[in-house]
């Protein structure tokens, strides 16, 4: 169905909307509960109006049955209903709203089209709260016992994006634990709590009262100084969690599959996608409440395994795309498309798009100009193509949004209409001008036109250039051999294609080999045994263990790795590469660690338990103490799965030994998703959990009284206000995950990055989360980021996936944006050398001496070397001198400047 917001506009009851998304077509959609013809059989104006009739009342329901080999149920989550309860407003006071109704305040296509309004009087507010955990976290009727996992961080981004809209506001979230947990939560938690007049209060909180005049709200909160506060707020949210899927008990029967206690999808712990059904696997939050990239990762993670199960039918429904031949342009005068998007309300509130679009055809060369609703629209990309036919284009620029997700689909536009794909360009008027400057509508406006003027200028000078198109060595490399690179090997190797699995240790296993039961009771041991032996009996895999890689050159497709192992040397070839290199343990050097036998780490720990340590297992008193080496200036990160490891040896220590008095001292108790119900059955059998500080760590010192050593551990208590002392006869520290010291010698080899974290920086946290900006190297496990076994498998069976959509072709193609030299001005200083981050330049022997030469394959068009170049001897195809110089003509014209120039020396 076209879009038409004509249509939008002539249904008088408002009962026709625009629905879009930028994962899928835009659509209209017709409110049932509104429309005059559904109710009473009358009206039906947009039917009469639709040119392509795309509205037809007559339609009937139909059944289509479609066979298929496996399923993927993605059905997500059902977010939190606070009406069903009713105890914060929600529905009664007009200014407590949902956090997804702050979402929409948020947004462009927003009720208010992104200003912030309270519901009551349409006035921006100026104090707001923030409640947490509303239907998360509580065994009461009505509620979840879970953690929904994403609350906190979605809070967080609410208030930067508030802060950001109005810099005076002032900003409470009421919270009990903040978990976050993920990677770079820590410091976005930071950025959030050090912005001036917002404040994070540790506090279970009440609804107060509406005050009639104001409609204002007030919240009830504990304090550990002034004992009960009421404090007026104008706007309430509600951070509400996720619900699983509202027709989760459907889904179950209709597909045969079993849903666990919280009504989510009940999944294999060893495999998180694999339902209770054969063939039938699960991904995103139907798993249980996840993130973003989390749920992406599990996408082509459940991908993958569909292509283990259907193997045997691999490419043979698959047809080739065909394009029509390529016309040369070249030659012609430039001929120049303008297409500007509303992107909705993006672009559209901010922009006037109309007059942009008349001011475009005043431009040289532009021959044809119109405006688009959305131009990443299927109709939309089809009108730009018949539009190059019609008009005879030659160039295309699309006024819209960032080039770094749709540029590919609006080059293949260009190729479907027959010319060549470079000869497009995108100006950025959302990011770079609507989103940036949404308060100033005239000047976005005339900035819009200036990114325009500019971009056609660069349009004139485009070059038609050519992919190459690369042979694919159906191999794959897998470096490290823990329960993450195992899984990937073998995923890879069940779908036809042999894998070398590289291990710098003497057994497989990582660090699995120090993990024996997990909170879900899984055997560690027992299923890490498994996995080695199904790696070993594999004919697909070649394991090297005690290896050292010692060189990696080459290119996506085609890579060439070296490895010493056992004293040999053994070249691998293969097309692409998975880095699963694992991660280490922290070695404390606090809390007497190293320097008193009874303080150990939590994998120690769990290693005393497995062997049965009577002393241990025998002892009066065990304290706890979580964040060491962690969430500090040394390593501003959480380590994820500390306090679920803490939870797991007291819940298993409480089960040995039940008069055993536990301790456990945390800043944040971070037991999120399922997890949360083990904390609580934690603190059900006494374990005490105590909260401190960062500014006042626990103490430990060695006590000798009646001839016994023990620990002392002192803390404070913020609920008693004053210091404990625990007696402890093991102290026991929740020692950060830290990356391994070989990470920087592996990102050099392979060409990646590490963040500042030192763990492997993927190409985008959300859109590409097992990638990296090399092609054809992936990424899984906790080299990644510290995670739980079952994370860890679903980004294996993720990385597995997308090595997978790279290996299953023959051909692979890379850009022909690359960098060229100009032999004859180049002087051999070898500038250029250096500044390539991926070895794409060398030296070749000429009669005129050394000379610096690309390898095409190889080169990322980042323009380093470009600017480097002392001579101008090389130069970035597609962002040539001539390019880049037309667009700042454009943007500053000649008389403009000299104009300023003769002001400035007037003023002097």
């Amino acid at each position: 169905m076209v879009p038409d917001p004509y249509n939008q506009d002539l249904s008088s009851n408002k009962a026709i909307h625009i629905y879009f998304d930028q994962a899928v077509p835009l659509v209209t959609y017709v409110d049932p509960e509104e429309c005059l013809y559904l109710k009473e059989k009358k009206c039906l104006i947009c039917q009469g109006v639709c040119e392509n009739e795309a509205i037809d009342f007559s339609q009937k329901p139909e059944k289509a049955e479609i066979r298929v080999g496996a399923i993927i149920l993605a059905s997500g989550f059902e977010p939190f209903d606070p009406k069903v309860k009713g105890d914060y407003g929600y529905g009664a006071m007009e200014n407590v709203v949902t956090s997804l109704d702050f979402e929409r305040f948020l947004s462009s296509t927003g009720p208010h089209e992104g200003e912030i309004l309270r519901r009551s009087d349409k006035k921006h507010p100026h104090k707001i709260a923030w409640i947490q955990c509303v239907g998360s976290r509580r065994v009461t009727p009505g509620d979840n016992s879970y953690c929904s996992a994403v609350c906190c961080t979605y809070t967080q981004k609410q208030v930067l994006l508030t802060k950001d809209h109005y810099p005076e506001v002032e900003c409470t979230i009421f919270h009990n634990d903040i978990r976050s947990y993920g990677k770079d939560f820590e410091t976005y938690y930071q950025r959030a709590a050090d912005l001036p007049g917002v404040r994070f209060i540790r506090s279970y909180v009440s609804i107060g009262r509406e005050i009639p005049e104001t409609k204002n709200v007030t919240i009830k909160y504990a304090t550990a100084d002034e004992g009960v506060k009421e404090e007026e707020f104008d706007l309430v949210v509600l951070s509400i969690g996720l619900n699983p899927p509202a027709d989760h008990q459907e889904l179950a029967e209709k597909f045969g599959i079993e849903l666990n206690g919280h009504r989510f999808c009940e999944t294999n712990p060893v495999n998180p996608m694999e339902t209770s059904r054969p063939g039938i696997f699960v991904s995103g939050a139907f798993q249980g409440p996840l993130d973003i990239p989390e749920s992406v990762f599990t996408a082509s993670g459940a991908g993958s395994q569909c292509g283990e199960f259907l193997d045997y039918r691999r490419g043979k429904l698959t047809k080739e795309r065909i394009y029509p031949p390529e016309k040369d342009v070249s030659e012609e005068e430039p001929r120049v498309g303008v297409f500007v998007c509303h992107c909705g309300a993006n672009i559209g509130r901010v922009v006037d798009v109309p007059s942009t679009v008349e001011y475009a055809l005043t431009l040289p060369n532009v021959v044809y100009a119109q405006e688009q609703l959305f131009s990443c629209a299927t109709n939309s990309a089809r009108e730009i193509t018949d539009m190059i036919q019609e008009k005879g284009l030659n160039r295309v620029v699309v006024a819209a949004c960032s080039p770094r997700t749709l540029e590919p689909l609006f080059r293949d536009t260009l190729r479907e209409a027959g010319i060549n794909q470079y000869f497009y360009d995108m100006a950025n008027i959302r990011e770079q001008c609507s989103w940036v400057h949404s308060m100033e509508k005239e000047k976005a406006s005339e900035k819009a036109r200036d990114i325009i003027r500019m971009s056609v200028a660069r349009a004139c000078h485009l070059e038609p250039l050519q992919e190459i198109d690369l042979p694919v060595n159906k191999t794959a490399l897998v470096v490290g051999g823990g329960i993450a690179g195992m899984t990937a090997a073998l995923s890879i190797a069940s779908q036809g294609h042999e894998v070398y699995l590289v291990e710098k240790a003497s057994d497989l296993g990582g660090m699995a080999r120090r993990l024996h039961y997990t909170l879900e009771g899984l055997d560690v041991q027992a299923y890490v045994s498994d996995l080695v032996r199904n790696v070993y009996q594999d004919p697909w895999i070649h394991v090297y263990t005690d290896a050292v890689i010692t060189e990696a050159t080459g290119y996506v497709g085609n890579f060439v790795t070296k490895v010493e192992s056992e004293g040999r040397e053994i070249e691998i070839k293969h097309g692409a590469a998975v880095i699963a290199t694992g991660a280490d343990e922290y070695k404390p050097t606090e809390y007497l660690y190293g320097e008193d036998e009874r303080v150990v780490t939590h994998l120690e720990l769990e290693e005393q338990i497995a062997k049965g340590e009577e002393s241990l297992l025998n002892a009066k008193t065990l304290v706890m103490i979580q964040c060491v080496g962690c969430r500090n200036e040394d390593r501003n990160y959480c380590s994820r799965v500390c306090c679920s490891q803490a939870v797991k040896n007291a819940l298993k220590l409480k089960e040995i030994n039940p008069e055993m008095d536990i301790y456990v001292l945390f800043r944040d108790m971070r037991t999120y998703g399922f997890r949360e119900d083990y904390y609580r059955e934690a603190s059900e059998k006494d374990v005490k959990f105590i909260r401190y500080e960062p500014d006042d760590k626990p103490r430990v010192e060695t006590v000798e009284e009646g001839g016994r050593s023990h620990l002392l551990v002192t803390v404070t208590d913020p609920i008693l206000g004053h210091e404990l002392a625990i007696d402890a006869d093991y102290l026991s520290l929740a020692a950060a995950v830290v990356p391994p010291a070989g990470n920087k010698e592996i990102a050099e080899l392979f060409k990646v990055t590490l963040g500042p974290d030192e763990f492997f920086k993927e190409a985008h946290v959300k859109l590409r989360p097992v990638d990296f900006a090399t092609d054809g190297v992936f990424l899984c496990g906790t080299a990644h980021y510290p995670k739980h076994i079952p994370e860890a498998i679903n980004q294996a069976y993720g990385a597995a996936g997308r090595a997978l959509t790279l290996l299953s072709h023959d051909i692979v193609t890379v850009s022909g944006s690359v960098c060229e030299v100009d032999e004859k001005k180049c002087m051999g200083c070898g500038a250029c050398i250096s500044a390539c981050a991926y070895g794409a330049i060398e030296f070749r022997e000429t009669r005129q001496g050394k000379k610096a030469v690309v390898n095409p394959v190889l080169c990322k068009g980042d323009g380093l070397c470009n600017a480097k170049c002392p001579t101008g001897a090389i130069f970035l195809k597609h962002f040539t001198d001539e390019e880049l110089m037309s667009q700042i003509d454009a943007a500053a014209p000649e008389e403009e400047i000299l104009e300023q120039v003769d002001m400035a020396v007037g003023d002097a």
